[in-house]
């Protein structure tokens, strides 16, 4: 990798000479602005205002504009003469622990190299001691023309420089946090515990610019010849007043759908309870049963015909003795010893209806002589 920067880190009384390599690339996609009639390219070319001539980069120069508009010209040279001990310097002025850096101040990062053979031992011991304080080294340097605040870590079995802004750069974040007093419930903060849980951690490695891909296809595409169809829209659901635990419901049930599971159950980690019909108790077929029986029921009368009677008040009360168990065991007994006792009633029954036939026969033969005597009492008072 080319170096950017020559120069050494000052630590105490040592000096290690180093080259400054860049960390991070760029890998955004550059466009050029073009004409759209003939499709020519559109450059900026720098021009004088007073002359309207144009001119090149050696004719330019740097200037400070005052309020007044005046400009006031400042060359290399007097930027040179400052007392600047940082100009090829990196200057640690602190080791502190690494929480201690707010990540707002982040900025560009570095890679720090040792420069010839001699610089290989006090490199080794800088970064050995760095990782075995577990601390960072807060430093000065100058580059591009100022003076910068830079942090020094140990990445692998490298020193990295992260340029750092300085603390009156950062701006305080006032009018930014919501104004009005808003309530956060037990149940929402559960569900977000959920989602963050079912999100869980991530390989950064496997992050990538899935815009910029997109944009390489596309011009793959069009320098092919194709023909590139629309992207349909997505609803961001922006300006839509929505139910906050719902959302977060359907956050959780879609985070674990992309994770492959299952994700129907309870959104707190639950499973899905499997719904069984209810068997029917014994008491109620018990109940059925007597209900149906009592229903219809059959005797004899005492002339020897049999008779189907159904009766709503035997059903009824049947359905009241049928819960108490105590109850329907007694019915049941009476009713054995009733059954039991049927045929010596049955036979009770029986003589008793010959005894009234006979009766009946008895009666009716008195009633037809006593007529018959009526009839002759007549014929005996005339002849008299």
């Amino acid at each position: 990798m080319r170096s950017i920067w020559n120069g050494a880190i000052s630590f105490g009384l040592v000096s290690i000479p180093i080259k400054l390599v860049n960390a991070t690339e760029n890998h955004s996609i550059s466009f050029r602005q073009i004409h759209l009639v003939d499709g020519g390219r559109i450059r900026y070319r720098k021009v004088c205002e007073l002359d309207e001539q144009e001119v090149t980069t050696a004719e330019i120069g740097k200037a400070y504009e005052d309020a007044d508009g005046t400009m006031i010209p400042i060359t290399d040279d007097d930027l040179a003469s400052l007392p600047l001990p940082t100009t090829r310097t990196i200057e640690i002025v602190a080791f502190v622990p690494a929480d201690e850096i707010d990540p707002l101040q982040m900025d560009a990062a570095y890679y720090l190299c040792a420069n010839g053979v001699p610089a290989a031992k006090p490199y080794t011991l800088l970064r050995e001691a760095l990782k075995r304080s577990r601390k960072v080294a807060v430093a000065k340097y100058a580059l591009r023309g100022r003076e910068r605040l830079g942090m020094l870590r140990v990445v692998d079995d490298v020193i990295a420089l992260h340029g750092l802004l300085w603390p009156d750069e950062i701006r305080a974040p006032e009018g930014v946090a919501p104004e009005t007093d808003v309530t956060v419930r037990d149940a929402e903060l559960d569900l977000a515990d959920a989602l963050m849980d079912t999100l869980g951690e991530v390989d950064m490695d496997t992050l990538h610019d899935d815009y910029r891909e997109a944009v390489e296809e596309l011009i793959a595409v069009k320098a092919s010849g194709g023909a590139t169809e629309p992207a349909a829209a997505e609803d961001s659901g922006g300006g839509k007043v929505i139910d906050l635990i719902a959302a977060l419901e359907n956050s959780v049930r879609a985070a674990k759908k992309s994770r492959g599971e299952e994700g129907d159950g309870e959104e707190t980690g639950g499973e899905v309870a499997e719904v069984h019909p209810l068997r029917k108790p014994a008491r109620k077929t018990a109940q059925k049963t007597t209900h149906k029986t009592a229903q219809k029921t059959t005797h004899r009368t005492p002339t020897g015909k049999t008779v189907t009677r159904s009766g709503g008040g035997t059903a009824s009360t049947a359905k009241k003795s049928a819960p108490k168990t105590t109850g329907a065991k007694k019915s049941t007994a009476t009713a054995k010893k009733s059954s039991a006792q049927s045929p010596t009633k049955k036979t009770a029954a029986k003589k008793t209806a010959a005894k009234s036939t006979a009766a009946k026969k008895t009666a009716s033969g008195s009633r037809s002589t006593a007529k018959k005597s009526e009839r002759s009492s007549p014929r005996k008072r005339a002849s008299a």
